[in-house]
């Protein structure tokens, strides 16, 4: 399996619009590669600007944000290609697209990093806000898996929760589990 990093990859359109998702960079020997589902705004804007910032951030809030409508953060121009960073990156890659694999579901982007840049220490995560990225994974998938594998996942992760999370966790989980809520309350479709 490869090794993926969880990210907040920042995209251009051709008007100069930015755009943000929480995204797993794929690593690929030297490169990296972003494989958005489609359709979506990453990939179209990727196919207009060929450029991306992956942003690295401990603020586990802009990942249940991105996934529940809170898309609007802090940014500033990136230093090296067409786009931004979020103002809260511990670090970032600016990535440029070399090659593209077309896919019906996930065509690939492979990127090479031409700047890297770390703005402060990392301090690592702590379970709370590992489980709140889990769960941001989750979210990003409630039409995809089965509803037991949801609930199951979810109970194990509110015990991270319960344990260790601080405000800020406190309030990406809530994002996320009115999101969470909203689909227990849709018809599921058995088999």
């Amino acid at each position: 399996m490869p090794r993926i990093v969880e990210t907040i990859v920042m995209t251009m359109n051709a008007t100069g619009e930015a755009h943000i998702a929480p995204l797993g960079l794929i690593e690929e020997g030297d490169a990296w590669v972003i494989a958005p589902f489609r359709p979506s705004r990453t990939l179209d804007n990727l196919r207009q600007v060929p450029f991306a910032v992956a942003s690295h951030t401990d603020d586990v809030r802009v990942f249940s944000g991105c996934l529940t409508g809170r898309k609007t953060w802090p940014t500033r121009p990136a230093e090296k290609v067409t786009g931004v960073v979020l103002d809260s990156a511990v670090s970032h890659w600016e990535l440029a697209v070399d090659g593209i694999s077309e896919d019906d579901v996930r065509p690939r982007f492979t990127c090479r990093v031409v700047h890297t840049v770390s703005h402060r220490p990392w301090q690592g995560f702590n379970r709370a806000q590992s489980a709140v990225l889990e769960c941001a994974v989750l979210v990003s998938r409630l039409k995809m898996l089965p509803p037991e594998k949801i609930e199951a996942e979810l109970k194990y992760l509110e015990i991270a929760i319960s344990k260790t999370a601080g405000p800020r966790e406190e309030e990406a989980w809530g994002w996320l589990m009115e999101r969470v809520e909203a689909w227990r309350g849709e018809p599921k479709l058995r088999a």
